[in-house]
């Protein structure tokens, strides 16, 4: 990667002094790094600690340098910003942009990638309003990197913890490299994410623990990379990203209805959703009531129609078609022997297979994957965030993509003309 010019903003958190780990990370990743801390960031890192460590004057001051309109100048020539520690306080002020200080000025005045560790004790983290304006910034694009579960300020524990400055540091570094990148200019993707749920009765319903983290991923990658995103978003945890053609779903159904008007002319096909298998044969009108006495429930199911093999049993010549494979298959030989059988059965042109259980996978922010290809052999492996994972995912993608174009190239040009 070229070196980038980098904006390290620091705000007034315990954690402040890991961010000088972020720093020298970057730096010694050959990159300009330019450090903007708040006031309340200088009352736990020095300034002279900073400067040294990025090798560049740092400036907090909004009225300084405004001959040069410096409030303005230092996020128009960022080609990256992160932010770590994020406060609750500044995830607040930048949800609502908010620019009371140089910090703020200058993301208000980027147009650069945006990454942010959050944090924070576990109380705030998980207030409502710190939610909803993660969720604002996830939804505009802005890349969260943790907070992680540990050991806090004082004697308690749990989410808030920020994560570790060279976890931080690739992040960012990757969300960079992805908006470089635009290889998939020009190229309709259409991405299915979330779980499906299917009702009972007016109340309750049968699902699964998909939270649509990864397919997001994918989504918001594709659409950094240039690609034109349908994402087809069943019950979704996270906010939906912006920049993409969203379709909202709940049933087994309507996401096979959705994903076939989409995937029409498209170029990929991602299956990242949670599909359910069956579904009630029967709905309630109204809530179920339970029996008087001990007896039991008995419900009868009716299978869902395959999509994916319903996609890739029909012809699709031009559209790359990727399945997921989520098991809880605790054998790696035996794993990847199920995801080449769906493979196989699917009609796919490509399988990703992830293991699931109880706490692997399903709602995490980090995933491990292994993706096969039409041959049954491991094309790529890849573990980290999900963001991480979404860009080596899309790697295949174009790789796959390109060589299916050229071998379409190398057929016509071979073809006998009359």
């Amino acid at each position: 990667m070229s070196p980038l010019n980098i904006v390290v903003g620091i705000t007034g958190g315990i954690a402040a002094y890991k961010a000088v780990g972020v720093v020298r990370a970057l730096v010694l990743a050959g990159h300009d790094v330019h450090v903007v801390p708040t006031e309340g960031a200088l009352r736990f890192v020095g300034r002279p600690t900073l400067e040294a460590i990025s090798r560049n004057p740092v400036h907090t001051d909004l009225y300084e340098g405004v001959a040069e309109v410096r409030h303005v100048a230092i996020g128009q020539a960022a080609d990256l910003i992160v932010i770590a520690p994020a406060t609750a306080n500044t995830i607040a002020k930048l949800a609502t942009g908010l620019a009371d200080d140089l910090l703020g000025n200058t993301v208000l005045a980027s147009e650069a990638p945006v990454v942010i560790a959050p944090a924070m004790h576990t109380e705030m983290w998980r207030h409502p309003a710190t939610q909803a304006n993660v969720a604002t910034l996830r939804s505009r694009g802005v890349t969260i990197v943790g907070p992680a579960v540990g050991q806090l300020t004082g004697a308690d524990s749990g989410p808030g913890r920020m994560e570790e400055p060279e976890v931080i540091a690739a992040a960012a570094l990757e969300r960079a490299a992805a908006s470089a990148r635009r290889d998939l200019a020009g190229r309709r993707v259409v991405v299915t994410a979330g779980g499906t749920r299917e009702p009972l009765d007016p109340v309750r319903f049968l699902g699964n623990r998909s939270s649509g983290k990864q397919g997001v991923a994918i989504a918001e990658a594709a659409r950094a990379r240039g690609a034109e995103v349908t994402l087809i978003a069943a019950n979704l945890e996270i906010a939906a990203p912006e920049g993409c053609d969203i379709r909202r779903v709940s049933t087994a159904l309507e996401l096979q209805q959705a994903v076939t008007d989409a995937a029409k002319g498209a170029d990929v096909v991602v299956m990242a959703a949670a599909v359910a298998d069956y579904r009630p044969a029967d709905v309630s009108e109204s809530k179920l009531k339970k029996d008087e006495g001990d007896g039991g429930m008995t419900l009868e199911l009716v299978r869902n129609p395959d999509i994916l093999a319903g996609l890739g049993g029909a012809p699709h010549d031009g559209t790359l078609l990727m399945g997921f494979a989520a098991e809880t298959e605790p054998d790696d030989d035996r794993l990847l022997a199920l995801g080449r059988a769906k493979l196989e059965a699917k009609g796919a042109d490509l399988i990703v297979i992830n293991r699931v259980g109880w706490h692997e996978g399903f709602a995490s922010d980090e995933n491990r994957v292994v993706v096969i290809g039409r041959d049954g052999e491991i094309v790529t492996r890849a573990h980290g965030t999900k963001a991480s994972v979404a860009d080596d995912i899309l790697d295949v993608v174009v790789s796959e993509s390109t060589t299916a174009a050229s071998a379409a190239d190398t057929t016509k040009e071979h073809e006998p003309t009359t």
